[in-house]
């Protein structure tokens, strides 16, 4: 039997080198995830890790939240409250390939690590895809250290595919939301 967990520390995937070094922002991210699951931990909390692979954040041949998962090794979190993976491609990706492993320990509560810039689209994703849980948002800081051009560019990209997502329930960078669609089983592909 798969053991029940009250809820999970979810640190969404980033960009990182081609030597697995996460960037500034993933160091972010699991830095801020980290301080949130010492918190819960107590109360049987563990740690979800998204992020796979992807010609815009991640080329190596190890999935990227293997890459947070040795930060959060190295900071004494046991192995064993870090949970499969969720080898996601973005952020719709992120949300869709965690809710069968959310559902699988049974967890009612999730606390959503990203970055500040983009919490507006993961809220609003991760609300779709888990209507029947408890949902909370952390941002870690990241868009005050850039330069003003970048956090234009950033902010930017953010109000397109928050748009897209609500008008065509598409990402433009990739990716379908449809909420249940992780319940269906793939289309075989008749040869």
């Amino acid at each position: 039997m798969t053991e029940q967990i009250r809820g999970f520390v979810v640190i969404l995937g980033s960009p990182n080198d081609s030597a697995g070094n996460l960037s500034g922002m993933g160091q972010g991210r699991v830095s801020l995830g980290f301080e949130t699951y010492r918190k819960l931990v107590a109360q049987g909390y563990r740690l979800l890790l998204t992020g796979g692979y992807g010609e815009h954040f991640n080329t190596t041949h190890q999935p990227n939240a293997s890459y947070a998962q040795k930060l959060l090794l190295d900071l004494g979190v046991l192995a064993d409250h870090i949970v499969e993976f969720a080898e996601s491609r973005n952020t719709v990706d992120d949300a869709l390939k965690s809710r069968p492993i959310v559902d699988k320990y049974g967890a009612e509560h999730l606390v959503v690590v990203s970055s500040d810039f983009h919490l507006g689209r993961v809220q609003f994703v991760f609300e779709q895809v888990f209507p029947d849980k408890r949902v909370e948002f952390l941002g870690a800081p990241y868009l005050e250290s850039r330069t003003p051009e970048e956090r234009e560019r950033l902010l930017a990209h953010e109000a397109r595919e928050l748009t897209s997502l609500r008008e065509r329930g598409e990402s433009i960078v990739g990716g379908a939301l449809r909420p249940d669609s992780w319940r269906r089983p793939a289309k075989s592909i008749e040869l």
